[in-house]
């Protein structure tokens, strides 16, 4: 997220805007940030993770979507619109609108981080999906070398974190119950 914002708007103002805005934008509490393009690691990396994730959901019911499906955190301070890199969930999904942009209870969110983005995706953007009731699984993957961090939510609430730093390890997804090689991860990345 971008450190200016560049309005004050309603949440349906801003969701009538990015229908057919040519550039990403996450909004606030009203406040709307301007999303700044990736590099090619970051976009490598994205891709890798929606064919691997997705190649392993084809029997489940579940689904994988890149990062232009909105999510909305709401909570009774936070309204809150962003575009995660990756986002998965299983069994029915929750749409906020008829046109289904703005996916409501994902269970598993991936960020790749960038030097832009870093403190942000590990601190208050954490925060705000750890809002979201639905989310079980949270990951960040460092773009510039191998390093893949997961947070998992157990049933008290409480988060387990686990950290991988090589090509051979693998990742399990508990809340899509199935397994992700790092190697797949960073594929054609370095």
């Amino acid at each position: 997220m971008s450190a200016q914002s560049k309005a004050h708007l309603s949440a349906a103002a801003y969701l009538a805007q990015e229908s057919i805005a040519t550039e990403k934008s996450e909004f606030l509490n009203g406040e709307i940030f301007a999303m700044a393009g990736a590099s090619r690691a970051h976009n490598q990396i994205t891709s890798n993770l929606v064919v691997a994730i997705g190649s392993k959901l084809l029997d489940k019911p579940c689904s994988v979507y890149s990062s232009d499906m909105k999510v909305h955190t709401l909570s009774d301070s936070i309204s809150k619109y962003s575009y995660p890199d990756v986002v998965a969930t299983c069994g029915e999904e929750q749409f906020e609108d008829e046109n289904t942009t703005v996916l409501l209870n994902p269970l598993l969110i991936i960020e790749v981080l960038s030097d832009s983005t870093e403190a942000y995706d590990r601190g208050l953007k954490f925060f705000h999906y750890q809002l979201i009731p639905a989310l079980r699984e949270y990951i960040l993957v460092t773009q510039d070398y191998c390093r893949v961090e997961q947070y998992y939510r157990q049933a008290d609430q409480q988060w387990v974190y686990s950290e991988f730093h090589s090509l051979e390890d693998v990742v399990t997804l508990r809340t899509l119950d199935c397994e992700l090689k790092v190697a797949d991860i960073y594929r054609r990345v370095f």
